[in-house]
């Protein structure tokens, strides 16, 4: 009778994950913005008419890609398609081209730099994600916080379906080292400036790549970081306090994002076991003692996908954002739209 009732409670909230998927390229149309963006994966190709599927490789492969962006798009918003892609109504792939290898990745993110003060973003998507799904998402939060520098993604071997939990989480600890290796070689081509932010059970595999690196005595890789953003983890607080401890140091700023309306967590909870997970949390205690701050945004709208990504899909903690990231001061009373857990962190870092 329970695994009756969590089964459908996985349907009845995540089947709405579910979306189509384009296949083929488009032609460009001179009204569409065009985002540009590198991948690195560990996705096999040539799955469904993808040019990458959710099954496993055994090498990365890499690829910069260039989407269209149509004129009516609503910030915070991916304008998909049900039907024929239409560019001047939907994202749309216009191109993939295929890099040979890291040291072409690196030569790649070196000569598309147009803002040399613009730090390096590095995007880890979550559970249930194509990679087309992950690709419309990065190339939205260039075009709506304005990126000038193309973002790198890092698509680990997400099933891209909602029913499989089991599998990304595995997957998960299947990509780590390369996850590791990845943040190691760009401090290595000189990519002095790198912040990661990790969405979802993205979160928990950029801990594990982390901790790693820690282990294998690479610290100076994590310290080089500019810093790191968890967005809705879904990772249980008893594994993170852990992990972060087998970490050390962590890298600065180190910003976890929460909400108490994310519906997807509230599945995840129940298929852990009704373990209340790291993007949920109510209690300031549970990250006593660690070098977080905690930014909750329960009082925005929820935007798309069930409340699971509102930083980045609400229209207003978008333009929030897009100001606290540009150095635009803020009055106290805009800044109290979050809720800050644990130590106050209005000491200039975050609050200009």
């Amino acid at each position: 009778m329970v695994s009756r009732f969590l089964f459908l409670c996985l349907l009845v909230a995540l089947t709405a994950c579910t979306r189509p998927q384009a296949e083929g390229f488009v032609a460009p149309i001179p009204e569409a913005s065009r985002e540009t963006l590198l991948i690195a994966t560990l996705r096999s190709e040539g799955q469904r008419g993808q040019m990458f599927g959710e099954k496993r490789a055994t090498t990365m492969s890499y690829a910069e890609v260039e989407v269209s962006i149509p004129p009516n798009h609503q910030i915070g918003r991916i304008e998909r398609s049900h039907g024929q892609i239409n560019p001047r109504r939907h994202f749309a792939p216009l191109s993939a081209t295929p890099l040979a290898d890291s040291a072409a990745l690196m030569r790649r993110l070196a000569s598309e730099r147009q803002a040399a003060d613009e730090p390096l973003l590095v995007f880890v998507h979550g559970y249930n994600n194509t990679l087309e799904d992950a690709a419309f998402r990065l190339a939205q939060i260039q075009h709506d916080f304005e990126l000038k520098n193309p973002a790198l993604l890092f698509s680990w071997p997400s099933a891209g379906d909602p029913l499989g939990y089991a599998y990304d989480r595995d997957s998960v600890l299947f990509a780590r080292t390369d996850l590791a290796r990845l943040l190691q070689e760009l401090n290595g081509a000189g990519q002095r400036r790198v912040i990661v932010l990790a969405h979802s059970m993205g979160g928990y595999l950029v801990m594990e790549a982390l901790r790693q690196l820690a282990l294998e005595g690479r610290s100076r890789t994590i310290s080089a970081l500019d810093g790191v953003v968890l967005m809705s983890p879904d990772i249980d607080p008893d594994v993170f306090r852990k992990q972060a401890q087998e970490i050390g140091t962590l890298p600065q700023p180190f910003v976890i994002m929460t909400t108490q309306k994310d519906r997807v967590l509230n599945v995840a909870s129940l298929l852990t076991g009704r373990k209340e997970r790291l993007g949920r949390i109510q209690n300031a205690e549970d990250l006593d003692g660690l070098d977080v701050t905690v930014l909750d945004f329960s009082l925005f709208e929820t935007g798309e996908n069930m409340g699971h990504m509102v930083p980045v899909s609400s229209p207003t903690a978008i333009r929030f954002l897009r100001r606290l990231t540009k150095g635009v001061g803020l009055a106290a009373e805009e800044f109290s739209r979050y809720v800050l857990l644990g130590e106050s962190r209005r000491d200039g870092r975050l609050l200009q």
